[in-house]
């Protein structure tokens, strides 16, 4: 997910999107320890888009204050 598909996205859709890509995560985390995940890389890219959401939600909360 790009930052500017991140911005156009309201700060509630946002959180719910963290938790989606959180259970996601876990997921993936789990296929990975039992040796089922087939794309490795597929859990560095989740964790970097769920930086991303949570920069953008602290970006917004700065220039709210």
């Amino acid at each position: 997910m790009k930052a500017k598909e991140i911005r156009d996205l309201t700060t509630e859709e946002l959180l719910n999107k963290i938790e989606e890509l959180k259970a996601e995560l876990y997921n993936l985390r789990f296929a990975n320890a039992s040796g089922n995940l087939e794309k490795p890389s597929k859990i560095h890219e989740i964790r970097k888009t769920i930086a991303r959401i949570k920069t953008i939600i602290r970006e917004r909360e700065l220039n709210n204050k």
